[in-house]
């Protein structure tokens, strides 16, 4: 196996040459490595840096190591104590080595990620898997003691656009909306809070978000039945319109028939999946003074991450306002011009982390198109 060093963070290791000519060059590779999702293990870092001493897990799991990248980030950047799981002897050896190589001090285990996770108990569990993590939920919701870690990268699934694969594999009705990022973020944290109720326990987001490619989730867990019924109540339906932008939002597990509230049309439910907030403020506060001191590259993606999703509304969807400016048959101003007159007018209004033309409000869609095609 040829091997070649890559460095992320403050961590260098010896990696897998993959096939360049590959349609997926790093499945191509005898052991796993994706270049790409550096900014999902940045965030993982940085989230676990910036925790207070009295909050850190007592022990991490990467329950699908691969090359152990996450993990030796993990134990090397943030200091915390690692197990590195990985069905693969291959994978496994190399994570052993880049482990002796960079001096720490990691358990490396083989097992299947779910007999794991069903046989041992970690304060955080991380669960990075290829495509799907929904197979690996419920064993990850009962192993992990105070956080929960969700990444997946079967974006299409998610938000609708293989609507039949996303009811199968998280018990949801997703659909191809113009917010479709949100409803994938949204379904799978909605799907990972169902997983977890049924053991008495509840859910906070801490540092949630959606990429081109994946979703990843940084949840906290609460004990008793009183935090699963708290999560639950989060639980419900985004109501789209069949005939204009309009929707509404509804709580419960249970879809009533709901009136578009902009024209009175007939709406289809969304979901379940989850309605509020994504982030907590105090963590993303946390990780953003932690940046300082990470070792990070100064204006990554993370470090302009932070702040949007700091300044993001917990409304469950969006506007394209280029959409609506064409179905108002107007040259959209710029989206500060939009947001500005919508906050003058009494309304919240911010910008989404995941699109640039994507804007959050509670104002309702007339005043919405009124503030685009305002002279």
């Amino acid at each position: 196996m040829d091997l070649v060093p890559v460095t992320e963070g403050g961590t260098t290791l010896l990696v897998p040459v993959p096939d360049p000519s590959a349609s997926f060059p790093p499945g191509s590779a005898p052991v796993f490595y994706n270049p790409r999702m550096a900014l999902n293990r940045d965030a993982t870092v940085l989230f676990l840096r910036a925790l207070p001493a009295d909050a850190r897990p007592a022990e991490y799991l990467d329950a699908m190591g691969a090359t152990g990248l996450r993990g030796l980030r993990v134990a090397g950047e943030a200091g915390v104590p690692v197990v590195i799981n990985d069905r693969s002897p291959r994978a496994l050896g190399l994570a052993a080595m880049n482990a002796e190589r960079l001096g720490l001090a990691v358990e490396t285990v083989r097992s299947d990620a779910n007999a794991l996770m069903s046989s041992r108990r970690f304060g955080a569990v991380d669960l990075d898997p290829f495509g799907s993590p929904a197979p690996f939920t419920d064993a990850g919701c009962r192993s992990a003691v105070r956080y929960l870690f969700v990444t997946a990268t079967d974006t299409a699934p998610l938000c609708g656009a293989h609507l039949r694969a996303g009811m199968r594999r998280y018990f949801a009705r997703p659909m191809n909306t113009e917010y479709h990022a949100e409803v994938g973020l949204r379904v799978l944290l909605g799907f990972v809070a169902r997983e977890l109720v049924k053991y008495d326990r509840g859910l906070a987001p801490l540092c949630c978000f959606a990429r081109e490619h994946f979703v990843r989730l940084h949840l906290g867990l609460r004990q008793g039945a009183v935090a699963g019924d708290e999560t639950l109540a989060r639980i419900g339906y985004v109501h789209q319109c069949r005939s204009c932008p309009g929707r509404a939002e509804q709580t419960g597990l249970i879809a009533e028939p709901v009136p578009c509230p902009a024209c009175g049309g007939e709406t289809v439910p969304v979901g379940p999946l989850w309605l509020g907030a994504l982030n907590d403020p105090a963590s993303l506060e946390a990780m953003r003074s932690a940046v300082a001191e990470a070792t990070l590259e100064k204006g990554t993606a993370l470090e302009r991450l932070l702040p949007i999703l700091a300044g993001e509304l917990p409304t469950s969807t969006h506007y394209d306002y280029h959409v609506l400016a064409k179905r108002a048959g107007a040259s959209p101003p710029a989206i500060e011009t939009v947001l500005e007159t919508l906050r003058k007018e009494g309304y919240r209004a911010s910008r989404a982390h995941y699109s640039g033309t994507a804007l959050k409000t509670d104002a309702p869609l007339e005043r919405v198109m009124a503030a685009l095609t305002a002279p």
